[in-house]
């Protein structure tokens, strides 16, 4: 395709070396954060917003022409791709609403309510319905107001149709009209809104797969923020790849314009110099202070000038007023929270607008970190004494050797993954069950045995080889994450996929004895 600028508007238009075929047309409005600005920030997030519409179309192999008048953005396409090019122009943010729209020309009221009439009899046939007229761009060029084309068509199409309703109709007769022009259509979608990808600068966000992450880091997307994605690992390989699969649905679906990355960073060292040198029950607070030093330092090399979080007041113990207070000094950058004021049950139902929701339900959560007792009214003076001995040029180490990936490149498919996961448990494998005391006491397995997960990570270099080693934790992220250190030391080394969930049920199929819970 070749590129050129429509003429007075500035804005790059995509035009086929050919016509072409039979075409859609979609109206797009502008969101309000977009119509209110100042005519030269408005050009520039127009700018912004008409790349991002390229790029959404493109990346779905969508033949295309973009056209904006100062209202409106118009794109068109081979209407055997609509569905998917209304998909798409339907997850760009700054834009309010579209429409699947027919333009027709006209110079007066009756040539309107002659082309309404033959368009939408048929639609409104034996229905309750209403007609949304709307005038857009010189008013002062249309010779007749809005109400009194709706009263014309309405009394046009009202002899096929079973009624009217204002507030509730079963079908809709809409157009927007312009001076020589008009825009007739049935549905009006409504978007996102919000300010264009890119337009507000870029932000790390750090994730961790579940719910609440992904969500922060598409809200503030939504306003307008670039984003690169930081990932603390503390589960291993398997985690690493779980997360990578919730953002690159955020990416691929979300992130036209932009070019996201996701930056890896192994805290193994990390988080097991924490637990030699740290209290245990400020091991979290400590935990989340290191993963903040970890984003600064991507955000200082990729030019970001803040930092998203997924913090919800009060949600973990981590998450207290109190907490959060300990926790932000270990930054100057500033921190973003957009859920901070959020219930999960909000969370959990914006995570399925987002399209993350079903894969962030199968990340478990990564309790080794978690102590039984953990503070909830930590000082910065606290954290600051409990961090005298840390070694921070092992953070320093893991953010230099971090892994970074394209998310929008990335194939998914072509990234190895050590098999380190059993459904099955062989007859002769010695099973672990690295769960706490009182938990391994309630139920575990027949005849695994007992090793806490801590204790695991000091001994398994020298466990026994030749014999096949089956783990299992509550989810599945600490016996992954072992497995794979097993794996390293050559020994035979799987974790139950699933976790005790599963692992219960194999049991169950077994004629094991299993609690209900």
């Amino acid at each position: 395709m070749a590129k050129f600028s429509e003429k007075g508007t500035g804005i790059p238009m995509e035009k086929a070396t050919a016509d072409l075929p039979t075409q859609s047309m979609v109206l797009l409005r502008f969101s309000g954060d977009v119509t209110t600005k100042a005519p030269p920030t408005r050009r520039r997030f127009l700018q912004r917003l008409g790349s991002n519409i390229r790029d959404a179309l493109s990346s779905q192999g969508i033949e295309h022409r973009v056209h904006r008048t100062h209202d409106r953005i118009f794109v068109e396409f081979p209407r055997n791709q609509e569905e998917h090019a209304v998909g798409a122009l339907g997850r760009i943010f700054g834009i309010q609403s579209l429409a699947v729209v027919e333009k027709h020309s006209w110079e007066t009221l009756d040539d309107l309510v002659e082309i309404g009439h033959s368009l939408f009899a048929e639609s409104v046939r034996d229905k309750t319905f209403a007609v949304r007229a709307r005038r857009v761009g010189d008013r002062r060029a249309i010779p007749f107001k809005s109400e009194e084309l709706q009263r014309r068509l309405g009394s046009a199409l009202l002899p096929h149709a079973r009624g009217v309703s204002l507030k509730h109709p079963e079908a809709e007769a809409s157009l927007e009209i312009m001076p020589g022009e008009a825009y007739f259509f049935r549905k009006n979608i409504p978007s996102r809104g919000g300010l264009p990808l890119g337009c507000e600068g870029r932000a790390v966000a750090l994730v961790s797969g579940g719910f609440d992450s992904p969500v922060a880091a598409w809200l503030l997307m939504k306003r307008g923020v670039s984003l690169d994605y930081v990932f603390c690992n503390l589960g291993g390989r398997d985690h690493q790849l779980e997360t990578l699969r919730v953002m690159k649905v955020v990416s691929d679906a979300w992130s036209y314009g932009t070019r996201p990355h996701f930056h890896a960073v192994d805290f193994d060292e990390v988080t097991r110099d924490l637990q030699e040198k740290v209290t245990t029950r400020y091991w979290q607070v400590v935990l989340k202070r290191l993963m903040l030093r970890t984003a600064e330092m991507v955000a200082t090399e990729r030019d970001a000038s803040a930092i998203i979080t997924g913090d919800a007041v009060g949600q973990v113990s981590s998450q207290t007023l109190q907490n959060l207070a300990a926790i932000s000094p270990a930054t100057s950058l500033p921190i973003l929270r957009p859920l901070v004021g959020l219930n999960k049950e909000e969370i959990i139902r914006q995570a399925r607008e987002v399209g993350t929701h079903d894969l962030s339900a199968k990340v478990g959560e990564y309790c080794a970190m978690v102590p039984s007792k953990p503070a909830t009214k930590a000082t910065r003076e606290q954290m600051e004494y409990e961090e005298r001995d840390l070694d921070l040029s092992l953070l320093e180490r893991a953010v230099s050797e971090r892994s970074v990936f394209d998310l929008r490149t990335l194939d998914l498919d072509s990234l190895e993954r050590p098999e380190i996961q059993t459904s099955e448990i062989p007859p002769d494998a010695i099973v672990l069950d690295l769960r706490s005391k009182a938990a391994y006491q309630g139920w575990h397995y027949p005849d695994a045995l007992f090793l806490d997960f801590h204790n695991a990570l000091r001994v398994y270099a020298q466990m026994e080889p030749g014999r096949p080693y089956v783990l299992y934790c509550e989810f599945g992220l600490k016996s992954g994450h072992l497995a794979e250190l097993m794996q390293r030391e050559g020994l035979e080394a799987r974790h139950f996929a699933g976790g005790l969930k599963a692992l219960m049920a194999h049991a169950g199929r077994q004629g094991v004895d299993t609690p209900s819970f």
